[in-house]
């Protein structure tokens, strides 16, 4: 082996993709609780009140709404929590995971 000539990599970004994000919707119903809803968003997404509560009108105007954008595993682990805690209170709100 010749001393002296070994390459020096520079490394920044690895060449390895960063995982499929996919995205956690809320979809709005007739029964589920606005003020379920702002819970869920501050206890399992981590939102601020404020945040919770314009992303709860949103998704009570639009029919639905992304609530955070994850790796699948991560994104499917929030998704049966907040559907548990749903079912759990009597509520029938809709969760998806979607490609994003």
């Amino acid at each position: 082996m010749a001393q002296g000539k070994v390459k020096e990599r520079v490394r920044g970004r690895n060449n390895m993709a960063d995982p499929p994000q996919y995205v956690v919707v809320f979809h709005n119903d007739d029964v589920t609780t606005m003020e379920f809803v702002i819970l869920i968003l501050i206890t399992v997404f981590f939102y601020d009140e404020s945040k919770a509560v314009e992303t709860m009108l949103t998704i009570h105007n639009r029919g639905s709404a992304a609530v955070g954008k994850f790796e699948l595993d991560i994104a499917q682990s929030k998704a049966m929590k907040v559907r548990s805690l749903a079912r759990r209170e009597g509520f029938p709100l809709k969760v998806t995971v979607e490609e994003g």
